[in-house]
């Protein structure tokens, strides 16, 4: 069985947990019940108050990869996100925004 946080630490999380985003909860709640290894989801679900699924969902996304860090995508100019290696893709270097009109792609 996992050992519990010191009172004042529970009433702390108690107090922190509803001051966050649904998306915020479920990761902080995985992140804590990761830290506690066995035992430590059913002890953050009953300090949380969260649901089984919740917690599953938040320890799920903690494996996933972020998607400021995937690769195989680049944004463009005007916001439009395209494959690299996609046709449209410029071959040459790239400079970027460095001299560019309206922020385009220019050959450098």
């Amino acid at each position: 069985m996992t050992v519990p946080y010191p009172a004042p630490v529970e009433a702390q999380m108690q107090r922190y947990y509803p001051s966050l985003s649904e998306k915020d909860r479920r990761r902080y709640a995985a992140i804590e019940a990761v830290k506690l290894e066995y035992g430590g989801q059913a002890y953050v679900r009953r300090l949380s108050g969260c649901h089984h699924d919740t917690l599953a969902l938040g320890l799920a996304e903690l494996n996933d990869t972020p998607p400021w860090n995937r690769s195989g995508f680049a944004n463009r100019a005007g916001g439009a996100t395209i494959r690299i290696g996609h046709p449209s893709w410029p071959r040459r270097g790239l400079v970027a925004g460095a001299g560019a009109p309206y922020g385009g792609v220019s050959d450098g």
